[in-house]
């Protein structure tokens, strides 16, 4: 159980947009600017992670949530709904860098993911953020690996086997049923693929 628990608080859903962005930057060869790189990735770590971080802190502070993990439906739809606008506000503003547009349709990826969670938890159904989360980073370096040729397969087996050990953790603490985790693992992946798809290719 305390495993389970630490892989759930290491591996939280706004830990994965950082992921992506660090993969990103580590392996796009284009040329970009270190002062731009840096500038982009402050950005996204105050935006995506230390804000959200901060704001949860808070409400849990004032027992609006019972803890970051956000267990109850009711609990849920704030933090979802926050991270739905932080990943649309990133978009926007990522796409009018103009230089980073695939990053740009990652975080587009995770605000539609995002949102067809908090349109489920109306009709009561908690998909898991975690496996939003993993399976979004998978979904774009699947179509980062297309655009620019690279082969990540070391990484895809990596973070199928990291995705494994979430899922199993989240079924372990009883957070989400097998319904809720594998729904999450499809939206977030799926959600990614037909961004790029809609953006990219047509």
């Amino acid at each position: 159980m305390g495993f389970s628990k630490f892989i759930s608080y290491f591996f939280h859903p706004i830990n994965f947009p950082i992921v992506g962005t660090i993969v990103y930057f580590l392996f796009i060869p284009k040329h970009i600017y270190k002062s731009q790189e840096y500038t982009i990735l402050t950005v996204i770590i105050i935006g995506s992670y230390l804000f959200p971080l901060f704001l949860l802190f808070m409400l849990k502070q004032f027992k609006m949530i019972s803890s970051i993990q956000s267990a109850t439906i009711e609990e849920r739809k704030f933090p979802t709904s926050l991270m739905i606008a932080i990943s649309l506000i990133l978009t926007n503003w990522l796409f009018k860098n103009q230089i980073v547009d695939l990053l740009a349709l990652f975080f587009l990826g995770f605000g539609i993911a995002l949102s067809i969670a908090y349109l489920l938890l109306h009709v009561k159904i908690k998909i898991s953020l975690h496996a939003i989360g993993i399976s979004g980073l998978i979904g774009f370096l699947l179509y980062f690996s297309y655009v620019y040729r690279i082969n990540f397969i070391l990484i895809y087996i990596l973070l199928f086997v990291l995705a494994g050990f979430i899922i199993s953790a989240r079924l372990k603490l009883r957070a989400h049923t097998a319904k809720e985790v594998f729904l999450g693992f499809f939206v977030g992946l799926l959600s990614q693929l037909a961004t790029f798809g809609v953006f990219y290719i047509m």
